[in-house]
């Protein structure tokens, strides 16, 4: 199986199996109880929604699928980002920043969702985005969100379907923040989706957001019965799996943590994902409990690259919509489920199995990719 069990706890019955749960009691409290002291912004709703798909699970005849519902967070449109956020702004404020520089591509949900949080606590939200795939900067979806929320966007051209690199995108947002200090602004440059320690924000407070997610999901599932047998959910700037991998580690080893990368290599993008684990383990006192072995990359389903909306796209959009009455956006959660529904096709996930699908968000990205949907 995946994972080892650190120390012998308590047993809950799935599906007639009894299954070690993970850490003693006292351990787990305690790693809650560190993430509970984290100042929070508190810009989401929480618990979000955790749901079984009935007509999906009914379809593929394989696995029994959840879904966790963080396109309902509640901030601006929802998503995964907010609850990043929530971390990142008490470091925001407790450096005095005036400005929040950041960068993202065209339609990013992250900006989007950085410029709605920085405009409720009074900071300038400056936003610098790389076009990456077949669409026109214009009023549209998130970009119109982000021209309500006043932000400031500076456009920058990128390779279709190809992610500027960490070195290039931070060099072009300390380029604008160098404007805003020689003016004499107090300014944060935060890193794409709170993933990687850098600039000025200099823990992984991304990653321990996720902690904290799984550590919500675990309660929700354990309520309903079972410990998910694995997690799916799409990957992009690494945070995300890298909190899902450490609160699995620590709270439920056997659930396995996949990742359907949108942009990069999975050999590339592990490394990645390994260095916010790492970073995450000794921010949260964790010890090593993770290990290479530990990181799921599938890569098969980038396709034409990130962003790029093709028939296989627009298609899985329709078919859960019409089956479940959810909305995937077109650039993280429909290529994750599109890898899902191979995975399940594959036989690797098995039928009897318990999967939850995070849904991370990023809906008004569907209104520009109109034409490519319909």
């Amino acid at each position: 199986m995946y994972g080892v069990p650190l120390i012998r706890s308590d047993l809950i019955i799935n599906g007639g199996r009894r299954i070690d749960v993970g850490m003693t009691p006292d351990k787990k409290t305690a790693l809650l109880e560190r993430i509970a002291a984290y100042p929070h912004a508190e810009l989401i709703h929480r618990p979000t929604p955790l749901r079984k798909l009935e007509r999906m699970t009914a379809e593929l005849g394989g696995p029994e699928i959840w879904i966790k519902r963080d396109d309902l967070t509640g901030l601006a449109f929802g998503g995964n980002k907010s609850r990043k956020i929530e971390l990142i702004i008490p470091d925001i404020q407790a450096k005095r920043a005036e400005v929040v520089v950041t960068w993202a591509s065209l339609q990013s949900n992250w900006a989007m969702q950085t410029a709605a949080a920085c405009a409720r606590i009074g900071v300038q939200p400056v936003l610098v985005l790389f076009k990456t795939y077949d669409l026109p900067p214009e009023p549209d979806g998130n970009i119109l969100l982000d021209l309500l929320l006043g932000a400031e966007i500076r456009f920058r051209e990128a390779g279709r379907g190809k992610l500027v690199t960490q070195a290039s995108a931070l060099a072009a947002a300390e380029e604008v923040a160098a404007e805003y200090r020689a003016a004499g602004k107090r300014v944060y440059v935060v890193p794409v989706g709170g993933s990687i320690p850098m600039a000025d924000m200099d823990r992984p407070f991304g990653a321990v957001a996720y902690v904290d997610a799984f550590a919500e999901m675990q309660a929700q599932t354990e309520a309903a019965g079972f410990i998910p047998d694995a997690v799916v959910h799409s990957t992009g700037s690494g945070s995300t799996q890298a909190g899902l991998i450490v609160g699995a580690k620590v709270l439920a080893p056997r659930t396995r943590v996949v990742g359907i990368s949108v942009s990069d290599p999975r050999d590339s993008f592990a490394e990645i994902v390994r260095g916010v684990v790492l970073a995450t383990e000794r921010e949260l006192g964790t010890g090593p409990v993770t290990s290479p072995e530990d990181i799921l990359v599938f890569d098969e389903f980038i396709k034409d690259g990130y962003g790029i909306v093709n028939r296989e796209v627009a298609d899985i959009i329709k078919r859960v919509f019409r089956a479940e009455g959810i909305v995937l956006d077109p650039v993280y959660t429909s290529k994750a489920f599109i890898g899902l529904i191979d995975l399940i096709e594959r036989g690797y996930f098995k039928k009897g199995e318990r999967i939850v699908f995070f849904h991370t968000g990023g809906t008004p990205a569907l209104f520009p990719n109109r034409a490519f949907l319909l």
